[in-house]
């Protein structure tokens, strides 16, 4: 992978959170490039860092140290705004607990990021009603999230996240709170997209229906990147992408997270 010209880098990227008298170390000095296009699944037992990698990549959070990259952009150094900005026009979310706004109809939720974003109102319908096509939703447009199975909920949750054609679609747990009927429909769903739009997704997942269906995962332990693998092709590394987790501690708390 050409580093250089990747979507994503993350760069020997410490987070740590503070514990009483201590600090706990979600990440440590990790390193991962993420190329467009790509469909990447972050795997790993509960505490091994998924959900704080995502964030930090979402700029919802912001690392201990190191630096993360979106399109050549350096996110920590953004200021709340900027990164505000940033995460509306770039980055789109999907929930494991949907967060779908209850008094909205299913087209009224997908069309909300554009309200945000300014758009006039024949550009959202058209826009909203090729989302909902694209997920198989056009019929239920008019119902409201109490009326709608947990699988309609969850891809009105993906029609939302790619309504505005973000370079990113950033995924935690999405298939968690679905039956095996409804996640691989999810699963079709969102690699469809991928290869259809060329959007980037980027999840996490204790699930192994949807990482039997990923082309790249990323497993995290305590932290570290265990393994980078690809299934499909039989490639493997132990490490990140790029870069070097060289004199990492493991067991030990980072320099960057003693104050």
């Amino acid at each position: 992978m050409n580093t250089t010209d990747a979507l994503i880098r993350v760069e020997q990227v410490t987070r740590c959170f503070p514990l009483d008298h201590s600090a706990v170390t979600a990440l440590d000095r990790l390193s991962l490039a993420v190329e467009a296009g790509e469909f990447l699944a972050i795997s790993g037992p509960s505490g091994s860092g998924k959900s704080t990698l995502l964030n930090l990549i979402g700029c919802i959070d912001k690392p201990t140290s190191g630096r993360i990259l979106i399109e050549g952009v350096d996110t920590t150094r953004l200021s709340p705004s900027q990164a505000s900005v940033l995460r509306r026009e770039k980055i789109g979310f999907v929930f494991q607990t949907f967060n779908l706004i209850p008094v909205f109809t299913a087209a009224e939720n997908v069309e909300f990021p554009l309200l945000v974003q300014g758009f006039d109102r024949s550009e959202r319908r058209r826009r909203v009603s090729e989302a909902l096509e694209g997920v198989g939703l056009t019929a239920r447009a008019h119902h409201r999230p109490d009326l709608l199975s947990g699988g309609e909920r969850q891809r009105v949750a993906i029609a939302r996240a790619i309504v505005h054609r973000p370079a990113l679609v950033l995924a935690d747990e999405p298939t968690a709170n679905l039956d095996t009927r409804n996640a691989t429909q999810l699963i079709d769903l969102m690699r469809d997209l991928n290869r259809s739009l060329g959007l980037t997704f980027i999840f996490s997942t204790h699930d192994q229906r949807l990482l039997e269906h990923t082309p790249r995962i990323v497993r995290l332990t305590d932290g570290h990147i265990e393994s980078d693998s690809y299934p499909a092709t039989g490639a493997n590394s132990t490490g990140p992408s790029f870069g070097s987790l060289e004199g990492a501690s493991h067991g030990k708390v980072p320099a960057a997270c003693v104050s």
